[in-house]
């Protein structure tokens, strides 16, 4: 080969290698000059996770041990349906000497999966703040279509509502957190969604209510031209918009929209593909023009799950942190 050709080769790769470089640690350089601004991203989850895998970010730690601060009540069954045992867990403080708020975490996983343990991370940190916090199963498509996990966390809200005295939280300072799956039915339960043949106790639900919601980059609006189109919801909603677009206004959590509503934090990722950001800028406007309390984070160049990296995962337990002083204590 032809030595000019080939230093212009060299040039041009080493070129691009300082290149790529510099967009992988630009977000970090960018957030370590703006302290308390929203972390900047990778756009993209193949350099997302390169940048867990070079070291520049890290994962949370799904799985950490419970400390001796904090109680844990492991597998309350709060449900049975047809022997199929629905369960919760409570996380409390352990020098707790005062009512406590209670912070009710709902897991995602497209409706046909997930844990309950996977908001872990947020369940300690929180009960270590002096919040009573608790997590919650519920069907899956594999056990049951749509309704029937609405009705299991409407339900579990109800039980929340019934137990406090015995948990150590006040039933009427409840917060729901859910992130995708989970942020949409969390917003379904706090907005107040309503099924006739559904057949659940409103003793409780008129006495008391939810008192905010925190909205993890999650689907509200069935009805816009994406959700049609989208596979994961159809399957959840098991018929297709032309063949029940009535099911696709219940299931949305912005058809329940009010000046009643609680008050409403938002956090998206602005890269998001799996939940375009488009749907929070929806709810952000609707809830603005009826006059709720909120508050939106747009999360920059972040796809979905980004709260599995440590540094957005910070900055959300940060927002969070301050949204619940202000609406919860």
């Amino acid at each position: 080969m032809n030595p000019k050709i080939f230093k212009h080769i060299l040039s041009g790769f080493l070129w691009l290698i300082v290149i790529f470089v510099s967009l992988m640690v630009t977000p970090r350089i960018w957030s370590a000059f703006n302290p308390g601004k929203p972390p900047v991203g990778y756009h993209f989850l193949a350099p997302t996770y390169l940048a867990v895998g070079v070291g520049l970010e890290q994962m949370i730690n799904k799985k950490p041990a419970i400390p001796e601060s904090v109680q844990e009540f492991k597998n309350i069954e709060y449900k049975n349906v047809n022997g199929k045992s629905l369960q919760l867990d409570i996380y409390k403080p352990q020098n707790l000497n005062k009512t406590a708020p209670l912070l009710v975490f709902i897991h995602g996983g497209g409706w046909r999966g997930g844990d309950r343990a996977d908001y872990l991370v947020y369940l300690i940190a929180f009960a270590n703040k002096g919040y009573v916090t608790a997590t919650v199963s519920y069907r899956f498509l594999n056990d049951a279509p749509y309704p029937a996990c609405v009705e299991d966390i409407t339900d579990a809200v109800h039980w929340f509502y019934k137990n406090g005295e015995k948990y150590g939280y006040d039933p009427d300072r409840i917060a729901l957190v859910g992130g995708s799956a989970g942020a949409h039915l969390a917003l379904l339960a706090a907005y107040g969604w309503k099924k006739p043949s559904v057949n659940n106790d409103t003793t409780t639900a008129t006495t008391h209510r939810i008192k905010a919601v925190v909205d993890i980059y999650g689907p509200t609006d069935f009805t816009t031209e994406f959700s049609r189109t989208n596979s994961t919801v159809t399957g959840f909603l098991a018929k297709s918009y032309s063949e029940a677009p009535e099911r696709y206004v219940e299931a949305s959590p912005i058809h329940y929209l009010s000046k009643n509503n609680p008050p409403t934090m938002i956090l998206h990722g602005t890269s998001d593909q799996i939940v375009p950001i488009s749907q929070s800028d929806l709810l952000k406007s609707r809830l603005d023009s009826l006059g709720v309390p909120n508050v939106y984070y747009r999360v920059p160049l972040w796809p979905h799950t980004m709260d599995v990296i440590r540094r957005v995962n910070t900055y959300s337990e940060a927002m969070m942190t301050a949204f619940f002083e202000k609406y919860l204590k």
